[in-house]
């Protein structure tokens, strides 16, 4: 902990919400000595208001953190105001994401993705200083004229595109591959979901792989795949990029070469970690559907795993899962990708859902002809 920086956090008052903000920040390097909590975060001058902003300032100056964690997307003026009154840096929820990215980056595409994505945060603030400078107002607003805010937000674009080349260039590299396990006929299985639902841990179970493990977010960052034997047959896996609530559509839109995997996978394994309270679990499902939907993957390519059953019960698992509505798919297990329970049943029912609807369909195909 010795090399944390520690920091204030602003945040809801919501045991979640509170829980997942320091998690994030402590991915990120950062100690929490003080959680701030209030209602609405966006709406003033200072994100919060007038009254606990000041308070926020008595805070920094008697127990002098490094900085100030905001968790919510802050605007550049609010961000302005409040560094400019409490005499601090301010990191907000935003640029936390974007610094344990840049922390778990460890592929050439991954790096990339980060490097796209802090250019497009960068351009949002620099379009800003831009209009600030324009319209007169602050002048050398974060120490920039307009000379300066424009040269600036002209070469963040240059840097953008030069980047997006270079991520073009993945992409057709990923989809060469995808086009050679398709004739190879080789179906694809994805493992999708919130972070640290336990998705990795699955992939080592089931693949036995060593994939890095950590109970802080965002442990995988890009796509790893392996072939697994199942029913027989060879079958590609692939682990992808957690889901985490209010993700810009920039962040996703530079994992989307990652993500896309999703759109090609004959199946998308949806793990859920089920130990967790069914308010956070219907929160962090509500998430990742809303990632899932952004890729098109029809409900029916999807199976429901319900992970870490090893923390509560079987009984409970689909209690949680009926409150959620997901008993009608027929497609749902409790597992632990811990201690393996359920583990085999998933690769039956994986193994059926891949192989046994093709079967069938051959048949028909065949009593037809």
């Amino acid at each position: 902990m010795s090399d944390y920086r520690k920091a204030i956090l602003i945040t809801y008052p919501v045991d979640q919400v509170i829980k997942e903000a320091i998690s994030l920040a402590d991915a990120a390097g950062y100690s929490i000595i003080k959680t701030v909590t209030q209602r609405q975060l966006i709406r003033s001058r200072f994100g919060i208001g007038l009254g606990k902003a000041e308070e926020v300032k008595e805070m920094v100056q008697e127990i002098r953190p490094d900085v100030i964690i905001f968790d919510e997307v802050l605007k550049p003026t609010q961000m302005y105001n409040l560094a400019s009154l409490c005499k601090i840096e301010i990191v907000d929820r935003e640029r936390l994401i974007l610094e344990i990215f840049e922390r778990r980056a460890s592929t050439t595409e991954s790096q990339i993705q980060i490097k796209l994505a802090q250019l497009r945060y960068d351009m949002a603030r620099a379009r800003e200083k831009v209009r600030l400078a324009r319209a007169g107002e602050q002048p050398g607003f974060y120490g920039l004229g307009k000379y300066e805010a424009d040269v600036y937000f002209l070469d963040i674009r240059k840097r953008v595109a030069v980047l997006k080349k270079k991520l073009g260039k993945e992409e057709t590299r990923r989809q060469l591959h995808r086009d050679q396990r398709a004739r190879a006929g080789l179906p694809t299985v994805s493992l999708a979901g919130y972070t640290s639902a336990g998705k990795t841990t699955l992939f080592n179970t089931l693949t036995g792989e060593n994939k890095a493990t950590h109970k802080s977010v965002f442990t995988t960052l890009s796509t790893f795949t392996r072939a697994i034997n199942l029913a027989g047959e060879k079958v590609l896996l692939n682990d992808t990029v957690g889901f985490i609530s209010k993700l810009p559509a920039y962040m996703i839109d530079a994992f989307k070469s990652t993500l896309d995997e999703l759109t090609y996978a004959s199946l998308v394994l949806l793990v859920l970690d089920i130990s967790e309270s069914i308010e956070e679990i219907a929160s962090k499902y509500d998430s990742s559907l809303d990632v899932i939907n952004e890729f098109e993957v029809p409900g029916t390519r999807l199976v429901y795993v319900l992970n870490k059953v090893d923390l509560t019960t079987p009984e409970d698992a689909f209690d949680k899962a009926g409150q959620l509505g997901l008993l009608e798919s027929k497609r749902v297990l409790p597992v632990s990708a811990k201690t393996n329970y359920n583990v085999e049943l998933l690769k039956d029912l994986v193994g059926t859902m891949l192989f046994e609807t093709e079967k069938v369909k051959e048949e028909r195909m065949e009593e037809e002809a």
